[in-house]
């Protein structure tokens, strides 16, 4: 029987991963003159787009580029920018909910994009009941919706349910967990959800629950975040655009090498308490495009005036400020800053290290 995906207590294992590493091969005129710069990196354990942080560990290209790197991990968004404030952490990745939520309260700047996560957060409900909803999807008016208020998984229900002429106050928004929300399904409670991955693959396998509508189908981009704080930015430019260089160089890697790839993907899950079957790891890959260093660069553009990124950005924003987590949507311009992603594309050595995969991983 294919194992399923089961969240258990996170217990990720970067730090003992990296004293395992193989011995790494430096890159002449990357790497301190002296000892490696140290560089706290933060992150949620066993999701997707923080597989480039182990693949970095695995490969030993953190000590290749000269960083010598601490992992903070975080159950969720919100406890994760909170600790920015405190300088618990340099550089990192996160949601796009709380990269706005850490650029209104504590000035964390987005200096780059880890992945589309638009098709990944979605409306489920168990399969006998899709495609009478599907139907007529107003027949959801007056029926309650489990949702972790307040997150993408909210943003994207909110979209679908524009797209199917009804209100956010059409629904009964019920706030849970995930966790709390999959117990629900499988206990066959019935409600509609809103879930994001690797959620919607549990609950496809283990509830025969089924999407509904995701962001993607819905209209509603939902980018995760690479952020950094400001006040570590102003003072070590070059150790942000080497960390991004690493997390590009790791989505190179895996594009060239899919195979390695969702395996070590399954193990990165497994580290941090996800048990992950071969179909999740593989649909985690093909529903949640990643960016290259050109494709960052073009996304973040503001060569005609707004970006694409400003724009996606600006209306999750939006939903902050209606739903009451911010008092007004903060201006992209103010918090989103692609000076690092430039410094990677203008040294030569920086960019060879971080697209060499890259042409390989094209032709895939």
């Amino acid at each position: 029987m294919a194992k399923t995906l089961t969240r258990m207590l996170a217990r990720p294992l970067l730090a003992a991963a990296l004293a395992l590493a193989p011995p790494p091969v430096l890159v002449p005129g990357l790497q301190a003159a002296g000892m490696p710069e140290k560089i706290g990196v933060s992150y949620q354990p066993s999701l997707y787009w923080a597989l480039p942080f182990y693949i970095a560990t695995q490969k030993g290209w953190w000590q290749a580029i000269g960083l010598d790197p601490t992992f903070a991990v975080f159950p969720a968004g919100a406890p994760q920018v909170a600790a920015a404030q405190a300088g618990s952490w340099d550089v990192g990745g996160t949601g796009s909910v709380p990269a706005i939520l850490g650029a209104a309260r504590f000035g964390l700047l987005t200096i780059g994009l880890t992945n589309d996560e638009s098709k990944t957060n979605a409306l489920m409900v168990r399969a006998e009941r899709a495609d009478a909803i599907l139907k007529e999807p107003k027949q959801l008016a007056g029926q309650k919706l489990l949702v972790t208020t307040n997150s993408t998984a909210d943003y994207a229900a909110r979209a679908c349910l524009r797209k199917w002429g009804l209100g956010p106050r059409d629904m009964r928004f019920v706030n849970l967990g995930q966790a709390q929300i999959i117990s629900a399904v499988i206990a066959d409670a019935g409600e509609v959800v809103g879930v994001w991955a690797p959620n919607t693959y549990t609950l496809e396998e283990k509830a025969n629950a089924r999407v509904l509508c995701s962001g993607a189908d819905a209209g509603a981009m939902v980018p995760g975040a690479l952020v950094v704080r400001a006040d570590y930015a102003k003072a070590h430019p070059a150790e942000v655009a080497k960390f991004l260089a690493i997390y590009l160089r790791g989505w190179g890697w895996a594009k060239a090498n899919p195979k390695e790839a969702q395996a070590m993907t399954k193990r990165f899950y497994a580290e941090g308490g996800v048990e992950a079957s071969d179909r999740a790891i593989a649909q985690e890959f093909a529903l949640r495009p990643t960016y290259t260093l050109g494709e960052q660069l073009a996304a973040l553009s503001r060569a005609a005036g707004g970006s694409s990124v400003d724009g996606w950005f600006s209306r999750i924003g939006s939903f902050m400020a209606e739903v009451g987590t911010v008092p007004a949507a903060p201006d992209p311009k103010t918090f989103i800053d692609d000076a690092f992603l430039k410094q990677v594309a203008e040294d030569p050595k920086l960019k060879a290290f971080a697209t060499e995969f890259d042409a390989a991983g094209a032709q895939r």
